[in-house]
């Protein structure tokens, strides 16, 4: 991979983490802002229930700030696109779609259907 290519993922990976960083900040607002007293059980038991999906939300988007951190990291390290598996280059349409994959489409593809066997 070029170093063209290198900073355009950068810069991806980084809008990604800001992205990801600013709504968290903002649920932190909001729920420290929020009023928590609810005449009817109905409001209360809406907004507990509002709560623990967003909080699932940020959940799963601090392990997504966790792989952002590590792509970053291979990017410095100039293996960044490189398939952990197998070691061949990751498509550029995978990175795309996917810039924190490790594995390449034909590994991942292998990883599901052992994951899907075990489940069996």
């Amino acid at each position: 991979m070029d170093q063209e290519q290198l900073l355009y993922y950068r810069k991806k990976l980084e809008r990604m983490r800001d992205d990801l960083l600013s709504e968290a900040d903002k649920t932190l607002s909001d729920m420290t802002d929020h009023n928590d007293h609810y005449p009817d059980p109905a409001d209360r038991a809406t907004a507990e229930s509002d709560r623990n999906f967003e909080l699932r939300i940020r959940d799963r988007e601090r392990k997504l700030l966790s792989k952002i951190k590590k792509a970053l990291s291979r990017i410095d390290n100039e293996d960044f696109g490189i398939c952990d598996d197998c070691g061949d280059d990751i498509s550029l349409e995978r990175l795309e779609a996917r810039p924190v994959t490790t594995l390449c489409i034909d590994c991942k593809t292998q990883q599901e259907d052992g994951e899907k066997a075990k489940g069996l």
